[in-house]
């Protein structure tokens, strides 16, 4: 046998000969590339679309405002406010934020003295009263100390703990130009940096002031912010209340108040100023495209099973170990041969899949997350990834066990029926599930297709049926990894040890 032929590529090439030789395969490989972009359009329509009655007449559900980033948004407060030209800065005591949500909603915190753990109350710089406007604002929250916020999507600590008139919070807000600053204090004399915004394309006149909101606004909760030694560098021209939004659709739950009296102002107010994420609103993901991910599945795994289990079953493995006596070498060649087929097939299917799905999903009704491009080509990538590492796991299987129908039952029963338990037996009656199943079966590296953000500062309900999976995506596609390389251990471990 010449060097050639002995070198492991030779191998590759002559395994990944025998995978495109043989039409069932090949066929199956193809109905993979079909099946993901095919769902697609089911998926879309799965999504459904928004309408809702009144005065005996079906309406279009007015769509949620948008964001600076495109993305649609939660802008509904209570807002004292008066302009500002130009740079400026406010400061202003905290003494109290209490709050109130007649029905709770279930799976979430208990009530604290200050509501809901992310009820809020503060200071805020925004462009103007429209909803989906920018803005900056440094804020004290029910359970989470001092946070400072900016359009929508961002948020970062300060000061822990609750705020009480024994234990009150200074916030300050400077402007400069485009940049928003926020600083905190415990005794409004020393203060602390807490983080600084950039908003890019602000006007020069800008609405600032007082606000207060109380998330979950479904629920028609209230909070109720008492503020003190308000310091404006401004002339004051007297404060305006606003029900951002208004009290309709898509504005606030319960109409605001403000009172003042000599050195005190309080407000109170419903709503949120968020991301449009979870159960927080109606938002389509664009992971919906790739739901037909699960039906293109099967026929590989089949494939991948059968690349080793036919040989066994037609005494054929004998030949492919006299021509290739280091069995490690011809296991590898085959993972390699059956997971490059796997790759090829997901990228090419997941293209097509977002291709398809994106335009059918915008046409729904219900607004589009707004995924970068980066964002879509980790989701392409990814789910090549997924596909690839999922024939390879079932090459494993298939070698360890050496029957088709075994291995197949035996992947599809580690990847698939994690994700449907989650979505079925295991979840609850108000759609919360355990994780569990998803962070330790390879159905973890789902991950990787997830295209709207876990939002930190959102009280939402997080789970796979909106998109959503406990790890980041690639540490979901680790998992998966580590699934198939101790697969692929024990595969050589027994290939060595046992006859052909």
């Amino acid at each position: 046998m010449t060097r050639e032929r002995e070198s492991f590529w030779h191998l590759v090439h002559a395994e990944w000969t025998k995978f495109r030789t043989v039409r069932g395969w090949v066929i199956a490989a193809g109905v993979t590339i079909v099946a993901i972009p095919a769902f697609a359009f089911l998926a879309a329509d799965a999504g459904g679309s928004c309408t809702q009655t009144g005065g005996g007449h079906a309406a279009a559900c007015p769509a949620p405002p948008t964001g600076p980033g495109g993305e649609p948004v939660s802008d509904a407060f209570y807002f004292a406010h008066q302009p500002v030209t130009g740079n400026g800065t406010i400061t202003v005591q905290v003494t109290s934020l209490t709050g109130q949500v007649p029905v709770p909603p279930p799976g979430f915190e208990a009530d604290g003295p200050g509501g809901q753990p992310w009820f809020k109350a503060g200071i805020i710089v925004k462009e103007n009263t429209s909803q989906g406007s920018a803005y900056a604002a440094m804020m004290v929250t029910g359970s989470h100390g001092v946070r400072m916020q900016w359009d929508y999507v961002n948020d970062t600590p300060g000061l822990v703990g609750d705020v009480s008139a024994a234990a009150p919070r200074w916030l300050r807000l400077v402007r400069d130009g485009g940049t928003l600053t926020g600083y905190d204090s415990a005794d409004g004399t020393h203060w602390t940096l807490v983080g600084t915004a950039a908003l890019p394309g602000l006007t020069s006149t800008v609405q600032a002031g007082l606000f207060a909101a109380a998330p979950p606004g479904g629920n028609a909760g209230t909070a109720t912010g008492v503020f003190r030694h308000v310091g404006l560098s401004w002339p004051a021209t007297g404060w305006t209340g606003t029900n951002v939004g208004g009290t309709g659709p898509n504005g606030v739950p319960l109409p605001g108040s403000l009172r003042q009296s000599p050195g005190t102002i309080t407000l109170t107010g419903s709503g949120d100023i968020s991301p449009a994420v979870g159960n927080t609103g109606s938002v389509n993901s664009l992971q919906r495209a790739l739901t037909g991910t699960f039906f293109g599945l099967i026929p590989l795994i089949v494939v991948a099973a059968m690349f080793i289990t036919a040989e066994y079953r037609r005494g054929l493995i004998r030949v492919s170990l006299t021509a290739a006596p280091r069995r490690g070498r011809l296991l590898a060649a085959k993972a390699v041969a059956i997971g490059t087929a796997g790759l090829v097939a997901g990228l090419v299917a997941a293209t097509l899949a977002l291709a398809v799905g994106t335009p059918a999903l915008r046409r729904s009704g219900i607004p589009l997350w707004p995924a970068s491009p980066l964002t879509e080509a980790r989701m392409v990538a990814g789910t090549g990834a997924l596909l690839a590492v999922a024939a390879v796991l079932a090459l494993a299987i298939g070698t360890i066990v050496r029957r088709s129908a075994p291995a197949i039952a035996a992947v599809i029963v580690v990847i698939v029926v994690p994700y449907l338990l989650v979505l079925g037996p295991l979840q609850g009656p108000n759609g919360e599930a355990p994780l569990w199943p998803l962070r330790i079966t390879p159905a973890a590296a789902l991950s990787v297709q997830q295209a709207i953000p876990e939002f930190y500062q959102v009280i939402a309900v997080y789970q796979p049926n909106a998109g959503f999976y406990p790890y980041p995506p690639w540490a979901g596609l680790a998992v998966e990894c580590a699934w198939a390389a101790a697969a692929l251990a024990l595969a050589y471990y027994l290939l060595r040890r046992r006859d052909a």
